[in-house]
């Protein structure tokens, strides 16, 4: 049920608390009730679904059930070799095989006893596709579109997409749907799709504010959602966790605040924490993501560390040796009518589509644009770091804006005027004009477009191998006619560019835990009822973003442990030795 804090006793008793509401904390408080536990979630903000909601849903889970329907070649062991290969020493190899053998009993586990339901994606190739063990399919899992409409009233704690993820206010569309509307025109089959979404969609706004047909991100949250008020998990909202109390067998109680009211709730099993990392943490977001502006980051704003600081007090602390703390995708910044700032990841749309280029200020490429989302951020702080890339300017033609749209503008070439008019978008007639109006470098940019015009010829990129690995052609446009699916030329007037900064779209470093998600003091000791999941762990990617959906699938993986652990140890009773804890996972 959906509480507010004062509807909570003081010394009221509960068996798990979760703090945090996104994917992981809402996957752990499921698990929990699963188990028998009566769980409490506590949520800082609104809404419920953290960045999780914003995101594609993806899971990374090798191994699933689900991984047979596309590839029957893949094995766990061939995803421990990918891993360590992909992220070696920068994570603890021990956690590695943990998530890999939780992964598939998360996955079974969580479908057969709630509503949350997988499917695999067809073809979504690992990102480092040209490391062996990698896959092209099979290990991303994405959840079942939802129907809000289930949920009644409670819909509304549902955090809402980026506005510019949706269509006709307020309508979500995933990358099959968007297939179908971009061939509505021609394809009769597209055109009955999209017929179908639009008439839904009309129904739906006669009655709510928004669509209720939930894809990707919201698809998942809504079915945790659902999930947890039919197995009677108490939700509240707008809540903060001021206080860990601790006596001599750990974390026993915890304090709670809202708006000035306070209550103190006992708690028998564990505090899970996942509250989403640190990364609109003010310090720590100096101190750990330097020279990253905060307003670049397109994560939703829960995330402010305050529940991590709690743990370090009671002894726990950070992981060393990540590849970044955080993860990173590029992204578009502009300013709603409203006044909101609207912050854009280009995943996948536009920058490594043929007829593109990213520059910096001096007009030259300084990276290959087909690389995942997060080494181009990488790149670019790199860069930055010389003086070069921030922000650097993704930049196209007619033909490009028309394919394949531009961040926010969407495909078309259509309705520009307000892109241009608040500089989102700038235009040029000539690449020269563009550069002149961009502030940079124009003969830089007159001999990146040239060059990118003969490797279009030839297909091959000799200065970055654009196009060379399985994932960067699959984000390139299979329907191309020239030699590479990822190079086309640029040359039809006028010409357009957008800004791009890095931002960060979640925590990589966080805190040390064991094998069951118990967070370790500095004498690598569990702090007895102190559990991390999600961005508030550290992750076991190290900092390396080898797939899609690797910070879900961790996710899902050490909340089924941690919600089972905590679950257990509430059974065994809080005075049990830790060690002594029969779990099922």
């Amino acid at each position: 049920m959906v509480e507010t804090l004062g509807g909570l006793g003081q010394n009221d008793t509960f068996d798990v608390v979760v703090v945090g509401a996104g994917g992981a904390g809402m996957s752990a408080a499921l698990f929990a009730a699963i188990d028998g536990a009566r769980v409490l979630l506590v949520e800082s903000t609104e809404y419920v679904g953290g960045t999780t909601a914003y995101s594609a849903g993806t899971t990374w889970i090798p191994g699933s059930k689900h991984a047979a329907d596309v590839n029957r070649d893949d094995s766990v062991q061939n995803a421990e070799a990918f891993l360590q290969r992909a992220v070696g020493t920068r994570s603890s190899e021990a956690m590695r095989r943990a998530f890999l053998a939780a992964g598939p009993k998360a996955v079974a586990h969580i479908e057969a006893n709630s509503d949350v339901k997988y499917r695999a994606r067809p073809f979504h190739p690992d990102y480092l596709s040209e490391l062996e063990g990698s896959t092209l399919r099979g290990r991303a899992l994405e959840p079942l579109p939802f129907d809000g409409r289930k949920l009644g009233r409670d819909f509304a704690l549902i955090r809402p997409p980026i506005p510019e993820f949706t269509v006709l206010g307020g309508m979500m569309v995933d990358r099959d749907d968007v297939g179908h509307l971009l061939k509505m025109t021609k394809s009769f089959a597209s055109l009955r799709h999209a017929v179908k979404l639009l008439a839904r969609h009309a129904r739906d706004r006669m009655s709510w504010p928004r669509g209720t047909r939930l894809v990707m991100g919201n698809a998942l949250i809504g079915r945790l959602l659902y999930s947890l008020l039919a197995r009677g998990v108490t939700v509240v909202v707008g809540t903060k966790v001021e206080a860990l109390h601790q006596g001599a067998h750990g974390v026993e109680a915890i304090t709670l605040t809202h708006k000035g009211e306070r209550r103190r709730i006992a708690v028998k099993g564990g505090v899970i924490l996942a509250s989403g990392g640190f990364n609109r943490h003010p310090a720590r977001r100096a101190a750990m993501l330097p020279g990253a502006d905060q307003s670049w980051c397109p994560g939703a704003p829960g995330h402010a560390g305050s529940a991590q600081d709690l743990a370090l007090a009671a002894g726990a602390r950070y992981g060393e040796g990540a590849l970044s703390n955080a993860f990173w995708a590029p992204v578009s910044v502009r300013r709603r009518s409203d006044g909101t700032t609207a912050v854009f990841p280009h995943f996948l749309m536009d920058r490594g589509k043929p007829g593109m280029v990213v520059v910096d200020k001096d007009g030259r490429r300084f990276l290959n644009e087909n690389t995942s989302y997060h080494l181009f951020g990488i790149a670019m702080q790199e860069a930055n770091r010389k003086g070069q890339s921030v922000p650097a300017y993704l930049v196209t033609d007619a033909e490009g804006l028309r394919k394949y749209g531009l961040g926010m503008v969407r495909p078309g070439g259509k309705g520009l005027g307000p892109f241009l008019a608040d500089g989102y978008l700038t235009e040029g007639r000539t690449p020269g004009e563009l550069a002149s109006k961009l502030g940079i470098d124009a003969a830089g940019l007159a001999d990146s477009i040239a060059r990118i015009n003969r490797y279009a010829e030839t297909g091959v990129d000799p200065d970055f191998q654009r196009g060379t690995t399985d994932y960067q052609r699959a984000n390139g446009d299979a329907t191309w006619t020239g030699p590479n699916p990822c190079l086309g030329p640029i040359g039809r007037a006028p010409f357009y560019a957008v800004r791009l900064y890095p931002g960060d779209i979640g925590a990589a470093t966080g805190l040390v835990a064991d094998e069951n998600a118990r967070v370790l003091a500095r004498d690598d000791q569990p702090i007895g009822g102190l559990y991390a999941c999600g961005n508030d762990m550290q992750s076991v990617m190290g900092g390396v973003y080898p797939g899609p959906g690797i910070t879900l699938g961790p996710g899902l993986a050490f909340a089924y442990l941690a919600g089972r652990h905590a679950a257990a140890r509430a059974r065994a009773g809080a005075n049990a030795s830790q060690n002594k804890i029969a779990t099922t996972a």
